[in-house]
């Protein structure tokens, strides 16, 4: 197509009041900003080979609203002066205040775009105010209104409608542009979240981001130079989803690039809380957007956790997701003086906070076997609370009961660790050790054989609260009772016999107390000698 000449002329004063004025000679279509202090003016003559040519021009305020006019000279082609050939800048002569008339003015901080038809031999003049405060702005001039246009096209109803809410998510969805279905490889939907307000261009979006201070991704800064701009890493999310985080004193601002699909789903919000939600549509080879009708959304309170209530003597084993379920609330009302919480930590982190009639009376961190006691009134109201202490599935095992005399475990060791001999260490043979107690129990031994690259996994997704029943026959190497009324001497020993040379195995050892329920000791990985 066709591109129109422009010569743009800053005055003098210009030089004196601005920082760094544009100035020459400059090939349209483009989009530049525009950074000023004052008055910045800005002179322009359509060298058109007709008498009559159309023009355009859009301007988007970038933050504070500004006030801006178009204002016209008409005169012979000699009072403008002439430019010699080859020049950049065309020599202005004096133009009187009555030659001069206003075409257009506005106020405010909305786009606006001016259509008319100018002759060649006029000069225009564009003159930017800002009333407030330092700012800039975009501006885009045109005299090519037939092949397409810069900016993406808004549908009738430009609207962003709520479609769904939940705790922590807000489901979005608007109107296809007509440009999106017009070229859909060149246009996207970015959407921008933020806890302030809603932003009428992508433009005033960006240099609220900026004066922030926040490091503005230049992927997403579609409107601005990209000289003007910082790097920041980004996250890609998927093929055709891109998603920038920014974290401020303030809040989150987040940008969300989804290609050209008008629903979305915005996860990963805080419960109760009251979100901005604006859309941009955006052509990519132009850098120019279009901003859709901004709306707001408020999350769903976060619901009031589930009290499950416990049973006395009644086993019951608890999951707890680290990423989605923040504690996990179970209740239980005094049939007895004297109570005891057993925990059995199956795997990962727990926390465990009890409260008696609605005060703590204990809170800790569990590992292995725990058990609290508490001495009361009939029917206090026990509540307990677990919470995973990590991101990863943590499970527990509770139990209540008054029942002392009736443990649920067994009597345990001082240390549940298995031990193994360097020195009784062969190339076909292991012999590892681990310590009984006074009470007459039945421990069951297994071996695993693994690989280097399976040491950490094995140790890390140990089910701690199963028994033998949840492994194969192969592994079991025997099974045998041992006590020791001399707790010093309450230490048995075992040889594993028939193993390969250089390599690796798994050992576990199982207590069985009165009631049957195991407990696994803590896994040990012993590799044999290679060379005998």
């Amino acid at each position: 197509r066709k591109k129109a000449t422009l010569s743009i002329l800053p005055t003098a004063e210009d030089f004196r009041h601005s920082p760094s004025p544009f100035s020459g000679r400059l090939e349209f279509p483009n989009i530049f900003p525009l950074f000023f202090i004052y008055i910045y003016r800005y002179y322009f003559a359509l060298e058109e080979g007709r008498a009559l040519a159309p023009f355009t021009i859009t301007v988007t305020p970038c933050d504070v609203p500004i006030e801006w006019s178009i204002l016209v000279h008409k005169a012979s082609a000699s009072s403008l002066g002439k430019a010699e050939q080859g020049k950049t800048f065309i020599v202005l002569q004096e133009i009187p205040c009555n030659m001069v008339s206003t075409i257009f003015n506005y106020k405010g901080n909305s786009v606006e775009t001016y259509m008319g038809m100018s002759s060649h031999s006029a000069l225009y003049m564009l003159e930017f105010l800002s009333t407030e405060r330092d700012t800039h702005i975009t501006v885009y001039l045109t005299t090519d209104t037939t092949s397409g246009h810069l900016y993406p096209e808004l549908p009738m109803d430009p609207r962003i409608d709520v479609i769904g809410i939940g705790h922590t998510t807000v489901t979005l969805t608007w109107k296809h542009s007509p440009s999106v279905l017009q070229h859909r490889d060149n246009i996207q939907y970015c959407l921008l979240v933020n806890e302030k307000h809603n932003y009428k261009s992508l433009c005033a979006a960006e240099t609220a981001i900026r004066s922030s201070g926040m490091k503005l991704p230049p992927i997403l800064a579609l409107s601005l130079s990209p000289y003007l701009l910082e790097p920041q890493q980004v996250m890609i999310l998927s093929k055709s989803e891109l998603s920038i985080i920014n974290k401020v004193s303030s809040g989150e601002v987040r940008q969300i690039c989804m290609g050209t699909k008008n629903t979305y789903t915005v996860p990963n919000l805080n419960p109760s809380t009251q979100y901005y939600f604006d859309v941009f549509v955006v052509n990519l080879l132009t850098n120019a957007s279009a901003a859709y009708t901004g709306t707001f959304a408020r999350t769903l309170e976060e619901p009031e956790p589930k009290v499950r209530e416990l049973k006395d003597g009644k086993m019951i084993q608890v999951v707890l997701d680290g990423k989605k379920q923040k504690f996990y609330s179970l209740q239980y009302q005094a049939r007895h003086k004297k109570i005891q919480f057993t925990f059995q930590l199956c795997r990962g982190q727990v926390r465990v906070h009890i409260s008696k009639n609605g005060k703590a009376v204990s809170s800790e961190n569990i590992s292995g076997l725990r058990y609290f006691s508490f001495k009361g009134k009939l029917l206090d109201t026990y509540l307990v609370q677990l919470s995973s202490t990590e991101e990863s599935n943590s499970s527990v095992k509770v139990q209540v009961s008054t029942h002392f005399h009736k443990p649920l475990f067994p009597l345990l060791p001082e240390s549940l660790k298995i031990k193994s001999f360097s020195k009784l260490r062969t190339c076909n043979s292991v012999t590892i050790a681990w310590l009984g107690t006074q009470e007459k129990s039945k421990y069951c031994v297994y071996k695993k054989r693994i690989e280097e690259h399976q040491v950490w996994t094995e140790l890390q997704s140990a089910d701690r609260c199963s028994g033998p029943e949840s492994r194969p026959k192969s592994e079991k190497v025997l099974c045998k009772y041992f006590y020791d009324i001399n707790l010093q001497r309450a230490v048995t020993t075992e040889t594993i016999k028939g193993l390969d040379a250089g390599t690796l195995y798994l050992f576990d050892v199982y207590l069985f107390g009165p009631s049957g329920i195991p407990i696994r000791y803590h896994s040990k990985i012993v590799k044999t000698r290679k060379k005998c």
